[in-house]
């Protein structure tokens, strides 16, 4: 097995996004707002230089090179949610019986669901803002994890349980995701 000395990845801030880096938290700021992130690993190190956000590591072994990959990948999640945003797009889906959504605070609506009286719930995460119209849902906010989530979480409450998914294909199902 080889070491490759050292590895250095460079990530260039974009105009009007600033980074702080205390105690291995990594805050970004943008206009669509501010995301922050620990990253924190011995062998790996993650420092600002101005505006470029260096991430580097010597005497790197594989699981220090696939970390460094990730911790880039984070970090581009992260500039891109705060300068862009990140929108998912869902569509309600229904044979019989009409489904009818509605957000409640941090609650996602789901009435109708197969002719079920009680409504149905899927829980909306901190920062995530979901809009739904007709047979349109859509899932925006700054933080990509946040945002997925929401969405798995809305997919999960409607998930058909006993009976034959591919008759039964009610639902809420996501149909677009990525920037804006």
């Amino acid at each position: 097995m080889t070491n490759i000395p050292e590895i250095k990845n460079q990530i260039t801030l974009p105009d009007g996004v600033q980074a702080a880096l205390e105690n291995n938290a990594l805050t970004i700021k943008g206009e669509k707002g501010e995301l922050s992130r620990i990253f924190a690993h011995p062998k790996i190190s993650v420092k600002i230089n101005g505006n470029v956000i260096e991430i580097q590591s010597k005497n790197v072994r594989r699981k220090e090179k696939a970390l460094i990959g990730t911790f880039n990948a984070h970090i581009k999640n992260m500039i891109k949610g705060v300068t862009e945003g990140f929108e998912y797009k869902m569509k309600t889906v229904f044979s019989h019986f009409p489904i009818k959504t509605s957000v409640e605070g941090s609650d996602f609506i789901i009435q109708n669901f197969f002719g079920e009286r009680s409504a149905r719930r899927a829980k909306i995460l901190e920062g995530v803002t979901v809009e739904s119209k007709g047979e349109d849902v859509t899932v925006t906010g700054a933080d990509k994890e946040k945002v997925g989530q929401t969405v798995a979480n809305i997919e999960r409450a409607t998930k058909v349980k006993k009976r034959d998914i591919r008759v039964f294909q009610d639902g809420v199902y996501r149909i677009s995701k990525g920037g804006r």
